[in-house]
């Protein structure tokens, strides 16, 4: 049997093209060497956003991009966290085993404490109970599923340690594996997408390429990505453009070589390297954009798409849950 991968998807921003080489398209490729389950978490969003309709509308959006990047639903579990009320049954449960402790030194809360004291202000100011135990709640996401494996980025670590030791608290005490002890699957290489201005591509620097934009949005887009001052003929060199580094996301490897020649050759104007970056962009994302749009045009299949993966889901949810509550003799 292969072993069980979970990845968690927040839905509180627009994908863009850089979560779609660093975070999409890696998480894709579990389903190759892994039972993979993928899900939506509308209650950790929560803590973040509190408009209703901002919420409902990026949960669907960030399902419907996820699908028409090439998520298969028939042969992954998708589903969302809303969806599955055995996840929150289980986080009560993790409270009883889980030391305030533990808590206290979770990155997240520890920055938000730091950033109020750097203020001046109360430490607690504005911190929500949501935010301080965001790690319990991720480790019974995680631990429901029986997972093998957590696919993270190195500054989520401390999440998969952190139910590692909430798991391992639990089976201590009742002297048997009630829980699977999770690995972090730490990717090393991580494709780094440059933004239009240059540096890394990120909602927080507002300088993304939404993956699903308007083919007119986004050859603007492109064309707005900022460029240095050399003029046509001088010769330029690849691997300090920008514009380059994203065309090498897209592009075959013959039509790589063939620009980096030319860069280098000079006698290349910035608008015309653009213009063949937006060539190759809209090559790649146009079938991906009309899925999108298709899917979104139809939420009721959505729905339905995500409320039969719930049902996978929480067949596997109450079989742990009966697993704990009756060593726990809560179950009689």
């Amino acid at each position: 049997m292969k072993k069980i991968s979970l990845t968690g998807i927040k839905p509180t921003g627009i994908l863009h093209i850089g979560n779609y080489f660093g975070a999409i398209k890696p998480a894709l490729a579990l389903t190759r060497e892994y039972d993979a389950r993928y899900f939506i978490a509308d209650y950790h969003a929560l803590n973040t956003m509190k408009d209703p309709k901002e919420l409902s509308e990026r949960i669907r959006e960030v399902a419907s991009g996820w699908l028409a990047a090439g998520l298969n639903p028939d042969e992954v579990i998708f589903y969302r966290q809303s969806s599955i009320p055995e996840t929150f049954e289980l986080a009560t449960i993790l409270m009883a085993f889980t030391g305030k402790g533990l808590m206290n030194r979770a990155h997240a809360y520890k920055a938000a404490v730091q950033a109020n004291q750097s203020k001046g202000e109360d430490p607690d100011a504005g911190i929500n109970m949501g935010l301080f135990t965001y790690p319990v709640l991720m480790a019974a996401d995680i631990l429901l599923f029986d997972s093998h494996v957590v696919p993270v980025g190195k500054d989520q670590v401390q999440h998969i340690e952190m139910a590692q030791d909430i798991a391992q608290a639990v089976n201590y005490t009742y002297q048997k594996e009630l829980l699977r002890t999770p690995e972090a699957a730490v990717t090393e290489t991580v494709a780094v997408v440059p933004g239009l201005d240059g540096r890394k591509m990120s909602k927080s620097y507002g300088n993304v390429i939404p993956l699903f934009a308007p083919e007119k949005e986004l050859r603007k887009l492109i064309m707005r990505i900022v460029t240095n001052s050399q003029p046509v003929e001088e010769p330029k060199d690849p691997e300090n453009s920008q514009i380059y580094l994203l065309y090498k996301l897209f592009a075959t490897l013959e039509e790589q070589q063939a620009l980096a020649a030319r860069y280098r050759a000079g006698g290349m104007g910035w608008g015309e390297a653009k213009e063949m970056l937006f060539q190759a962009v809209n090559r790649e994302l146009s079938p991906l954009r009309e899925r999108f749009e298709a899917i979104r045009a139809d939420p009721v299949t959505l729905d339905a798409v995500l409320a039969r993966g719930a049902e996978k889901a929480r067949a596997i949810a109450a079989a742990t849950l009966t697993r704990l509550r009756k060593a726990m003799g809560i179950a009689f």
